[in-house]
């Protein structure tokens, strides 16, 4: 009896450790994404980890139930890359509104999801000041998860965590660096024209002193 009950606590406590894992990354370091403004256009690309995109993926049915048979021709990212499942609930999970209004989001192809993440480009109807940015994947699996935004285009704030209780955040990017013309591109037309005028300057006081 005593073996019995020994042999039950390891059994249990082998699931337990095997468990563990699985339920470990919500805690731990929260997922990254990256944002940027040009003109009209915003750019975000979610980068989960490796095992984030695997919970994902089971959430909404992107693998096969191991009981029936497992596909092994395809790898889990060309499976995920490959379900519409995984491409609707990326689109209904992160977007971007400009005045109230939903800026038309685009889903690039996630054939290198491990790599490049998801990479979304968010078209509005004005050029991109202020815009109220969502981010609320994993949230649903686990309310633990959490994504950690960057700016990469000057915005306040800089960076932005996105949890299940604040899954949007208004950002107000600098409307210089959004407006799609880099700074330089003045500056430089302005020296150009104080050249020229210069060179005038200078010729038609040359003419006037040999005259």
């Amino acid at each position: 009896m005593i073996l019995i009950k020994r042999a039950l606590l390891m059994a249990v406590a082998a699931v337990i450790i095997a468990a563990q894992p699985a339920l470990a990354h919500p805690f731990g370091p929260p997922s990254t994404a990256r944002i940027g403004a040009d003109g009209t256009r915003v750019t975000l690309a979610w980068l989960p980890a490796e095992d984030d995109w695997v919970a994902l993926g089971r959430s909404v049915g992107a693998f096969e139930d191991p009981a029936t048979g497992t596909d092994t021709t395809l790898t889990g990212e060309q499976k995920l890359a490959r379900s519409t499942a995984v491409r609707d609930y990326l689109l209904a999970r992160v977007g971007v509104t400009q005045a109230g209004r939903p800026c038309a989001a685009e889903l690039a192809p996630l054939e290198r999801l491990l790599a490049d993440g998801a990479r979304f480009s968010f078209a509005c109807a004005a050029p991109v000041v202020e815009v109220d940015v969502r981010i609320d994947a994993l949230t649903d699996v686990h309310e633990a998860y959490r994504t950690m935004l960057t700016a990469e285009t000057p915005a306040a704030p800089a960076r932005t965590l996105f949890t299940a209780s604040s899954g949007a955040h208004r950002l107000r990017f600098d409307p210089s660096a959004a407006s799609g013309v880099p700074l330089a591109v003045p500056a430089v037309a302005l020296v150009a024209v104080l050249g020229v005028l210069v060179t005038f300057l200078v010729r038609r006081r040359r003419a006037g002193a040999a005259a």
